[in-house]
């Protein structure tokens, strides 16, 4: 495996004229060909923009075995300012790296934005205060400073924020509230509630909307408590799992149910309130479900 450290001089260079200094490239061309096509790795990270300018003593390595990255989806920042950022999370990504080399996760997401507005993107730290699952789309927050980080926690720690979610789930869903202690493994290497008392107190607010098509409901969820996973293990063991499930559907084939078609989990986080960390001022996003979230909506809508 090739690489090289760089040093000295070396720290105001771009990539691509480190490519062709320590000759990996011959050519500018193959330089931003190699770059762009996912072959050189910064400290472990993909770097996929030429233009990038690796720090002093920063490691770079050629792997020419690795795959061509996919291009990231857009998503959208909906509001930013010197203590957050709010980012209208696309399905598919994950919220944050879980694996010490991911790529392509919502932080990176918010990166290339500041990349293409001419900011340095890896100057300003970004710091975690919630997630939502990598298939669930919609509003997710990111610090930028560690008050901010600490304060904005504290508010998700004490329930003082307002989220809901829209989804689509199984059968005709009934408004109701879901209370029970989730546990990560119920017994058969899946999360779920627990029995006896143990595990952790989560609360559901389900509201139902209306029908969509003849085999399912579409919902409004608020959450009081916000578990991993807590809104997919509520409305499944309720009977209703969500469109596009994968891992909570078990149960519901198990009884005889027909899973309905989806290219996607049907689950966006639309609504995010909040007291902001510095000013103090009452914050309410809102983004309405995707393109690819309606689309399979409509295709429901034609099933019977």
């Amino acid at each position: 495996m090739k690489g090289f450290t760089v040093e000295g001089d070396e720290a105001g260079l771009t990539l691509a004229a480190l490519a062709r200094r320590h000759r990996l490239a011959d050519t500018w061309s193959e330089a931003r060909r190699l770059i762009e096509r996912g072959k050189l790795f910064v400290d472990g990270r993909c770097v996929t923009d030429p233009a990038e300018r690796p720090r002093d003593g920063a490691e770079v390595e050629l792997r020419a075995a690795a795959r061509v990255p996919v291009p990231l989806p857009a998503g959208e920042i909906v509001f930013e300012d010197s203590q957050l950022v709010i980012l209208d999370k696309p399905a598919g990504v994950s919220s944050v790296p879980y694996e010490a080399r991911e790529t392509g996760t919502a932080m990176d997401l918010v990166r290339a934005h500041w990349k293409r507005a001419g900011r340095r993107a890896t100057e300003t730290p970004l710091h975690v205060v919630h997630r939502i699952d990598k298939e669930t789309s919609g509003l997710l927050c990111f610090a930028k400073t560690k008050t901010a980080e600490r304060a904005l926690q504290d508010l998700f720690r004490a329930h003082d924020v307002d989220r809901s979610y829209r989804c689509i789930a199984h059968g005709r869903v009934e408004s109701r509230r879901i209370d029970s202690f989730l546990v990560e493994n119920r017994g058969d290497g899946l999360r779920g509630s627990a029995r006896d008392g143990r595990g952790k107190r989560a609360i559901t607010h389900v509201e139902a909307v209306g029908p969509v098509g003849a085999r399912a409901t579409e919902c409004i969820v608020k959450l009081e408590t916000g578990k991993t996973h807590q809104i997919r293990i509520h409305l499944a063991e309720s009977g209703h799992p969500l469109v596009g499930e994968r891992v909570y559907i078990r149960d519901f084939v198990a009884r005889g149910g027909e899973p309905l078609p989806s290219a996607r989990l049907l689950l966006h986080a639309e609504t995010l309130g909040f007291v902001h960390p510095q000013s103090g001022e009452r914050l309410r996003f809102e983004r309405p479900p995707p393109d690819d979230f309606r689309r399979e909506m409509a295709a429901l809508r034609k099933l019977r």
